[in-house]
């Protein structure tokens, strides 16, 4: 069997497929992932294939926050990016039996599985971006929107999210969908989601709330087995004192000073800091001996070698940290980072700040949870990929959405 995996986003959404991917070849099938070109070389050095969709996403940790495209200029990003999905999808799928559209932004999928007449799965990362009228959608973030304060309307809220879907998004699906012969879809979001999506989210991190009305296929996360050792430099750092606290931002932009306030929030408790540079390529001074940075490096190798893990609050840096049995502080920016803190402090497994403020105070109340922490790894799920791929072996000869 040959499987398509489509997404669109940063290594939250491009690492899920990438393990999927390498599940489905360990079990002797072909995998193509089709995501944007950051992640071209590290998919294809684990023996991927990949199609690289859409422009370098990279500099946007980087770029200046608080930029608003006009009304015109957002259409014809919006158009542009339909556009490139269909055609990049649509190549990328020649010979596949199976399509899966993982992540918010896997426009093109369905409908180039439609066009060739084959299954077509959707897999969501988090709960919260599944319509559920226990939850709020989530908020981007980077045009400066956050949760709601309090108790929210949430079926008024996905009301109004499923409105800026469609307004959005339906016109530019539906030409494409007329360019391959198909019918217009009337509601976007509910088109791509499917009334039975799979989730690819650990059961208790991420539990799925409800309601009835969308059957969710709950497969655990898909979590890649990363084997590599760590380096000299780390290893000889960890080896010199108590362990250290970790500190990373993952794909997203670094708040002014971030960096200074972690090590000052760090000292406080006699604690060193291995700082991952990330896509914000966050440095440290060059006198700080009690400080390592690093790049790329196995976090899974590495948590459990930390005394506590602060982060933006990404689905997969949030798992790999329960997973380890460490404490954790998330300084959440967007989407679904704002719902994982308030997972981490809902299980007692650590705490989340607004980045930059009250670093200190939190990183205190993190290191105690240190106990809850190593009592929950144990529960964590860890063969989301074999689930996803049995459901997607069960789909040989069916055609259409996942039955």
């Amino acid at each position: 069997m040959r499987v398509l995996l489509s997404t669109i986003g940063s290594r939250g959404e491009a690492q899920p497929v990438i393990a999927l991917a390498v599940r489905l070849r360990g079990l002797g099938h072909d995998a193509v992932v089709c995501a944007p070109p950051d992640f071209r070389a590290w998919a294809e050095s684990l023996g991927v294939a990949y199609a690289p969709v859409g422009p370098w996403l990279r500099g946007t940790a980087k770029a200046a926050a608080g930029t608003v495209p006009t009304p015109r200029e957002r259409q014809r990003m919006i158009e542009g990016t339909v556009a490139e999905q269909f055609r990049a999808v649509r190549s990328a799928a020649d010979g596949c039996d199976a399509v899966v559209g993982g992540g918010a932004l896997a426009i093109a999928a369905r409908s180039v599985a439609e066009a060739l007449g084959v299954p077509y799965a959707y897999a969501a990362f988090a709960p919260v971006t599944l319509p559920s009228p226990h939850h709020a959608p989530p908020v981007l973030g980077m045009l400066g929107q956050g949760p709601a304060d309090g108790p929210a309307d949430a079926e008024k809220l996905w009301a109004e999210d499923e409105q800026r879907w469609n307004a959005m998004w339906r016109d530019p699906l539906n030409a494409e969908r007329r360019r391959l012969g198909l019918e217009p879809v009337a509601d976007v979001r509910s088109h791509l989601f499917t009334d039975r999506p799979w989730l690819a989210a650990d059961p208790v991190l991420a539990p799925w709330p409800g309601p009835p009305g969308l059957d969710v296929q709950q497969t655990g996360a898909w979590l890649l087995d990363d084997t590599r050792p760590l380096s000299r430099e780390v290893e000889a750092f960890l080896a010199e004192g108590e362990p250290p606290v970790y500190f990373g931002l993952g794909s997203m932009r670094a708040p002014e000073g971030i960096v200074a306030t972690m090590l000052d929030a760090a000292r406080a408790f006699g604690r060193r800091v291995v700082i991952s540079s990330g896509w914000a390529d966050l440095t440290a001074p060059a006198d700080a001996s009690d400080c390592l940075v690093v790049g790329e490096v196995n976090q899974q190798a590495l948590f459990p070698r930390t005394a506590a893990v602060v982060h933006h609050g990404g689905a997969g840096t949030t798992t790999v940290a329960a997973m380890a049995g460490t404490p954790q502080l998330l300084l959440p920016q967007m989407f679904d980072q704002y719902y994982h803190a308030e997972r981490v402090r809902h299980l007692g497994l650590g705490a989340s700040v607004p980045p930059a403020e009250g670093l200190r105070q939190a990183l205190g109340r993190v290191l105690d949870a240190a106990p809850t922490a190593r009592a929950v790894a144990p529960t964590i799920k860890t063969d989301g990929t074999a689930t996803a791929a049995d459901r997607l072996l069960s789909l040989a000869g069916t055609a259409g959405p996942v039955p």
